[in-house]
C-alpha cells in the first residue's frame, strides 16, 4: 500500500515527465525513468526493456513528432498506478515506424499507464490507442467502404479479396 506521500510523488513524477514531452527534451523524460525502465507501445506490440531501448523508442517519436504536445483529459491514481486519458497531437515531420514524413497532422485519444519503482520513479509507461486512427490521419490506411479503401484492397491483396468472396458466396448458398 502507497502512502499520500508516495501517490504526491507519483503524480509529480508523472507531471514532470508530460512536461518534458511537451517541451521534446528527451534527456527530462529519461530523467523521470527509474533505473529498470520499460515502454510498451500496445498497438504496435513494441515493448522496450531497459534505458537505452526506451530512450531509443522517445527519441524516434519526437523526432517524428517534434511539435508533440499532451492534453491530459482524465487523471486516475491509483496505490499502484496512475492512469492517464490524454489527447496527442503533432505534424510528422520525421520518420515513424518505417514511414517517411508525411507533414500530416495527427490528433487521437490515447490512454497511458504508468507504473513505478520502489524510488516512486517511472518503472514503466504502457500506452494504448487506436492504431487505425493514426495511421488513416497519415494518409496510409483507408476504410474498405470508401473508393480508395477498395481500390487499395484490389491492388495490395487480390488473395485476401479472393477468398472473402469464396466465402461469402458460400454463407449466401446455405
Amino acid at each position: 500500500m502507497s502512502t499520500r506521500e508516495d501517490r504526491d510523488a507519483r503524480v509529480a513524477v508523472v507531471d514532470d515527465h508530460l512536461r518534458a514531452e511537451n517541451r521534446g527534451d528527451l534527456d527530462a523524460v529519461m530523467a523521470t525513468f527509474g533505473q529498470h525502465a520499460r515502454y510498451e507501445d500496445q498497438p504496435w506490440g513494441d515493448c522496450r526493456s531497459g534505458r537505452e531501448q526506451v530512450r531509443e523508442y522517445y527519441a524516434e517519436l519526437l523526432a517524428a513528432l517534434p511539435d508533440l504536445a499532451i492534453d491530459v483529459r482524465h487523471r486516475h491514481v491509483s496505490d499502484h498506478a496512475i492512469v492517464l486519458e490524454v489527447e496527442i497531437r503533432g505534424t510528422h515531420l520525421g520518420a515513424w515506424r518505417g514511414l517517411p514524413a508525411t507533414g500530416r497532422s495527427v490528433r487521437l485519444p490515447l490512454c497511458g499507464v504508468f507504473t513505478f519503482d520502489d524510488d516512486n520513479r517511472l518503472a514503466g509507461e504502457r500506452i494504448y490507442y487506436d492504431r487505425a486512427l493514426i495511421l488513416r490521419q497519415l494518409g496510409v490506411f483507408r476504410e474498405p467502404t470508401t473508393l480508395a479503401g477498395r481500390l487499395a484492397i484490389a491492388l495490395l491483396h487480390p488473395a485476401t479479396l479472393i477468398r472473402a468472396y469464396v466465402r461469402q458466396a458460400g454463407h449466401s448458398r446455405r
